[in-house]
């Protein structure tokens, strides 16, 4: 993860959930096929409006389970232990639906996640979480 990543990461206890979608060298890329990136950032921009921080950043290195998209817990989600929470492969619409739903009733720490949404979780690897301020 480069320098300028690092330092526009957001503050621990942000006031909501801050959403980070991927779009390095493999997430929002041809590599990923039959997947318009830029509807699914746009949608998921849309959606959540006034609930989330939707940003995005070059690449999380997590190459092999590209479209990556990290949900960072709000303040209060935090405090009642929520964690960012990693989902790869979400490379289908009804993922990104079933994402936006579950930060909109709270996200990481306020409510379950759908079931269906523990297909995509994953943990990075152990170096790329060591590169990561919230994590």
């Amino acid at each position: 993860m480069s320098n300028r990543a690092r330092r526009t990461a957001p503050a621990t206890g942000a006031a909501r959930p801050t959403v980070t979608v991927c779009r390095g060298c493999c997430c929002g890329t041809p590599k990923v096929p039959g997947l318009d990136h830029t509807a699914q950032l746009r949608a998921l921009r849309q959606a959540l409006d006034g609930t989330a921080t939707v940003r995005v950043t070059d690449c999380l290195d997590a190459c092999e389970r590209a479209n990556v998209i990290v949900v960072q817990p709000s303040a209060e989600g935090r405090e009642k232990g929520g964690r960012p929470v990693w989902l790869g492969l979400v490379n289908e619409p009804d993922a990104t639906t079933d994402i936006t739903a579950w930060i909109k009733d709270g996200g990481p720490g306020l409510a379950d996640p759908p079931g269906i949404l523990d297909l995509y979780a994953f943990r990075p690897s152990r170096r790329v979480r060591g590169e990561l301020h919230d994590t």
